[in-house]
């Protein structure tokens, strides 16, 4: 069989799945031996720091994202969507930006660079010739906001890489995120409570598109004054509250698998307000518990159940979870715990608690990975070619 026609390349989501739990099982480890001196970090151009927050959010969660984009777009359009060599090159390049965080402290200028933007700007390339060429079959009217969110992700890598202003660079690459998953949450969950106990979810257009905006005006927070920050901030997390309210999530918690996603909403919600908080009254927290309230609490609990259903959904098996599927869960639940809680509590062991929780997302990401694996190396169940 020709390399390139193997099932691992029929859709996007096979390969950067797999990539998506290799980063998720060693990204965090690898911080954690970094953070308490056990390895060194790795050297040249940037702090230890901006290597970990690039590569959590640039290698893990590109992963995850690109994987999701790469299926979701051809869907949205209804087109066969990139397969073949040209998964073969995005999946090269994005090995290509590990090796360069990692070793190419020394490299040459114009190669570390090429290293750096092959990836992310290939990637984001494809995906808006897709929604661009296809606007007139898409069948979601709001995926003009990936037309913005897109391209705004390669100003925030950037930034995170520039030592002056890496904290806005954090803060944008989270204000992306965030209004990604927003979206993506508001398109899953009215299918998943429908499809699991036949409810329909309140909708209102009007409060959908305010919390949206919200969301994407707030990607800019870094550059607002205050004032304006904690009033959008406040405004998208009291929207947030409201449409939770009539989402149902009384039916939903009595599902884990449906649950983690309510809990992930709420995360964004506990976010908003955490940063508020910073603004308005610098509380004393142990730990940076606002960019990992968002890192653990909404990307650690939405993304292995995501990944879970998309990896059933879309190779012909039923989407059912069984025991270690919820075990996943119940693992970066953990997690979260361990992050963000018990720093708070027992400050002086807060070495102790990062190992821990960064053994979690390692735990979780084998099992995941290694449940994955046959299913995306192989074809459909059912018999369709993708």
């Amino acid at each position: 069989m020709k390399f390139s026609a193997h099932p691992i390349w029929l859709v996007g989501f096979r390969p950067f799945f797999l990539l998506a739990c290799l980063s998720g099982l060693s990204l965090p480890v690898l911080w954690a031996l970094m953070f308490t001196g056990v390895l060194p970090a790795p050297a040249g151009r940037f702090s230890p720091l901006q290597w970990h927050a690039h590569e959590m959010f640039f290698g893990f969660g590109w992963a995850v994202i690109g994987g999701f984009l790469l299926t979701a777009t051809k869907n949205w359009v209804q087109v066969r969507g990139y397969h073949g060599p040209a998964l073969v090159g995005l999946v090269a390049a994005w090995g290509l930006e590990r090796v360069g965080m990692a070793f190419g402290g020394s490299w040459p200028a114009a190669l570390f660079w090429f290293s750096n933007l092959a990836f992310l700007g290939g990637i984001v390339a494809m995906l808006l010739w897709t929604l661009l060429r296809y606007r007139k079959q898409d069948s979601f009217r709001d995926n003009y906001f990936f037309l913005f969110v897109l391209p705004a992700f390669l100003a925030a890598k950037l930034l995170i890489l520039d030592a002056e202003h890496f904290s806005a660079g954090v803060t944008m690459a989270i204000g992306l995120f965030r209004l990604a998953f927003l979206v993506m949450l508001e398109r899953t969950l009215t299918q998943f409570m429908k499809g699991v106990f036949q409810a329909e979810l309140w909708r209102d257009p009007r409060l959908d598109g305010a919390i949206k905006l919200s969301a994407l005006t707030l990607v800019f927070q870094a550059w607002m004054p205050a004032w304006l920050a904690e009033g959008l901030l406040l405004l998208c997390a009291v929207l947030l509250l409201v449409r939770f309210a009539g989402w149902k999530p009384w039916l939903a918690m009595t599902r884990i698998e449906l649950a983690v996603m309510y809990f992930g909403y709420l995360a964004i919600l506990a976010q908003l307000l955490v940063e508020l908080a910073n603004l308005r009254w610098a509380p004393v927290w142990v730990g940076s518990v606002s960019v990992h309230l968002f890192t653990f609490g909404v990307m650690g609990l939405i993304v292995p159940p995501m990944l879970v259903r998309i990896s059933k959904g879309h190779t012909g098996r039923k989407v059912v979870f069984d025991a270690g599927d919820k075990l996943l869960i119940w693992i970066m639940l953990a997690a979260l715990v361990v992050r963000i809680v018990l720093p708070q509590l027992m400050p002086a062991a807060y070495g102790r608690w990062v190992h821990i929780a960064a053994g979690c997302w390692f735990l979780c990401f084998a099992i995941l990975g290694a449940r994955l694996l046959p299913r995306l190396v192989a074809p459909r169940v059912d018999g369709k070619e993708h």
